[in-house]
């Protein structure tokens, strides 16, 4: 746990640098943490826009709303790490600002999973659209376990899937799948002797990450409720 810790941190010390100038730019420009997370959370509403879109005029051979709501869902978790440099940078933390950056989090999240829910569901990948839903349960439940045991005195971070790994996950797999159907069509279908149906099609590249992500988010967060336990614990024997 603590080898990933550490791995996660330089990472994202890694990406700090990289983005700091922007940030820079940003603060220049007069905007506040708060207005960057406000962006941040519209870009999302975006991504749910063009996965709506896509379930009622796309097709199921159609898997560019994917793509593109993938690459939206990146940029948009972009701004998950520029509200916090910002505050840092410019000097501008605040309470309030670390609660709102929290709060529209989970809306950036709820929003993007109805729109993959309604894509999925428009386009009649229906067990799919369950698992998506079991993702959002699990997502929800890692922010809240977290934030249930910090108000009760206690640290319960951690796990392999807390939000960036999350939007990493869906919207670099969801711009695979609009790609690649591209090159091998968005209706390919593989199918293995003596299987009567098709054990993988182009959408699986979207549909697999979520169900992945869906067993373990829902992990993460029992793990996370398991540690709190065990501080909980030792903190009433203290």
């Amino acid at each position: 746990m603590e080898q990933q810790t550490s791995i996660r941190t330089n990472l994202q010390l890694g990406i700090y640098k990289v983005i700091d100038p922007f940030v820079k730019v940003l603060i220049k420009l007069g905007l506040t943490p708060n207005a960057v997370t406000s962006i941040g959370f519209l870009l999302n509403v975006g991504v749910a826009a063009i996965f709506i879109i896509g379930g009622e005029e796309g097709n199921r051979g159609d898997l560019s709303y994917i793509g593109w709501a993938g690459g939206l869902i990146l940029f948009a978790g972009l701004f998950d790490m520029l509200d916090g440099q910002v505050a840092r940078l410019g000097n501008m933390k605040s309470t309030f600002g670390a609660l709102y950056d929290s709060v529209l989090d989970r809306y950036s999240e709820l929003v993007m999973f109805f729109g993959i829910c309604y894509y999925l569901v428009a386009q009649h990948y229906f067990l799919s659209s369950i698992f998506a839903f079991i993702a959002l349960i699990g997502s929800m439940m890692v922010s809240y376990v977290r934030a249930r045991a910090e108000g009760l005195g206690i640290d319960s971070k951690g796990g392999l899937m807390q939000r960036p790994e999350r939007v990493v996950t869906i919207g670099l797999f969801a711009i695979i799948c609009g790609v690649s159907s591209v090159y091998i069509g968005g209706n390919y279908k593989l199918y293995v002797p003596g299987v009567k149906y098709h054990v993988f099609e182009t959408m699986s590249i979207f549909t697999i990450p979520i169900t992945i992500l869906a067993v373990l988010t829902n992990i993460t967060a029992f793990k996370r409720l398991t540690n709190a336990k065990t501080s909980l614990e030792e903190k009433e024997k203290n």
